[in-house]
């Protein structure tokens, strides 16, 4: 207890202090200081997570100790809300009265309901005899995967998996991809909730045009628009020019969007000849292009416009929720690279002609409808799949979030969501409050890796 008690006194005094030790007045904002803090303790804890298998008992006890910690500060994050008050003569009156910020009352639950389900997944593999690991020392011939040799490799039986254990692990992975999608949801509307930093605004160029360059500009203001076409057409062959057209085109739509609510664009250095409509399909098409890369480059390092909204955030409640969501998404796509791992082995097993062929689900195409079944939890691994699961479905989102009504039922609802995790039924987690707002930020997530902003 006097160990943890003084763990406590130092995280804590991190945050006050700004992370400036020398406590001359210099560090960063709190915001800024907590959301360092999340990225820090989680590369702590997983940055070894290299194998599909249990978290050690004294990490996991870590993680959960120190998390609590860090969202501690979201009960003192309050807002002030109507309530009736009733009177002792039995008339009642209206009062106002303090209780958690709803987006962190609605989506604090939540994820950690997703941070749960992804230390569960890595306990399910806590049985499993069917694959085992090769050191990366190990000599060439044992290894089977060259893109990833710092990583130990999977290796399965000669045969391959058994049906039932292939069908464990896909369910296993479809169950991770979804965590990985509602944590990108939340990540995602919680910085289209940020301000755009004022320096981020001048750095920009003066029009779209010189932003993306004329190649790009010349396919999004061509009539006939095709993203694939686009795609395909540029030099995507490394991380960094993945991130470079994923700047530039987030600075275009920036750019356009301040163009649109000029009140008087004729007169402002901003003004250009492009009608208003015009601008509004160049920016629909400009998200367009965003949420492909978004969905087939999900690795790639945070954007230019997230870093300065995190650098320059001052709100503590949203760098809770940008910094936990974000290092939940980086765990899953750490859990599902892995998984793919395994499963990539089991095929070249049962396709020996294809072990040359490399798959990851870093490059994958944007995701279709899946028709076949999601397979059965791990005590239904040898019965026939279960109808899929749909976001919405796991997620538990309602089409009408707004309704007061739902919010209150909202944790009605997270006790028989515990409730089906200790009885071991597929989970559908609470409702993740998400606002009506136009922006591409909305449906454009990704993987964001815990140093990218430094």
């Amino acid at each position: 207890m006097v160990q943890e008690m003084e763990q406590m006194k130092e995280r804590f005094a991190k945050l006050l202090l700004g992370e400036d030790m020398s406590g001359g007045g210099k560090g960063v904002s709190s915001a800024l200081a907590l959301s360092n803090a999340f990225t820090n303790l989680a590369a702590a804890v997983f940055g070894e997570q290299k194998r599909l298998e249990p978290m050690p008992p004294e990490r996991k006890a870590r993680w959960r100790k120190e998390i609590d910690w860090l969202l501690s500060v979201t009960d003192y994050i309050v807002e002030m809300v109507p309530v009736q008050q009733k009177n002792k003569d039995g008339s009642t009156m209206e009062v106002m009265t303090t209780r958690q910020r709803t987006d962190l009352h609605m989506n604090i639950p939540a994820l950690r309901k997703l941070d749960t389900m992804l230390i569960d997944t890595l306990d399910n593999f806590k049985d499993q005899n069917e694959f085992y690991y090769v050191s990366k020392d190990a000599e060439d011939s044992d290894r089977n995967n060259d893109t990833k040799w710092w990583l130990p490799t999977p290796k399965v039986p000669a045969n391959g998996l058994s049906d039932a254990a292939r069908r464990f692990v896909q369910y296993q992975k479809d169950c991770v991809n979804q965590v990985l999608k509602a944590a990108m949801a939340i990540n995602a509307q919680t910085l289209s909730e940020m301000e755009i930093p004022e320096s981020y605004i001048e750095s920009l160029p003066k029009n779209g045009r010189s932003s993306l360059g004329d190649l790009i500009y010349r396919s999004i203001t061509d009539d006939f628009f095709d993203p694939d076409q686009l795609l395909s057409a540029m030099d995507m062959s490394s991380e960094h020019k993945i991130v470079d057209l994923k700047d530039r085109i987030e600075a275009s739509i920036v750019i356009w969007r301040r163009k649109m609510n000029q009140k008087d664009s004729s007169k402002s250095a901003w003004g250009s000849a492009v009608s208003m409509e015009k601008r509004e399909i160049f920016e629909d098409r400009a998200e367009t292009i965003l949420l492909l890369l978004k969905h087939r480059f999900p690795g790639t390092p945070q954007s230019a416009l997230d870093i300065s909204k995190i650098q320059f955030n001052r709100d503590v409640g949203h760098a809770v929720l940008e910094s936990y969501s974000r290092i939940l998404e980086s765990l899953a796509f750490t859990v599902l690279s892995r998984i793919e791992d395994v499963l990539l082995a089991d095929q070249q097993t049962q396709n020996p002609s294809h072990s040359g062929t490399k798959s990851s689900i870093s490059r994958n195409p944007v995701p279709k409808p899946e028709k076949s079944p999601t397979p059965t939890p791990k005590e239904e691994v040898d019965k026939s799949g279960s109808e899929a699961m749909t976001l919405s479905d796991f997620m538990g989102w309602n089409n009408d979030q707004g309704d007061s009504d739902a919010k209150k039922d909202h944790f009605a609802d997270s006790d028989d969501f515990d409730k089906n995790i200790d009885n071991g039924k597929p989970q559908k987690l609470p409702n993740v409050v998400t606002d009506k707002k136009v922006s591409y930020l909305e449906t454009l997530g990704g993987m964001r890796s815990p140093t990218s902003r430094h």
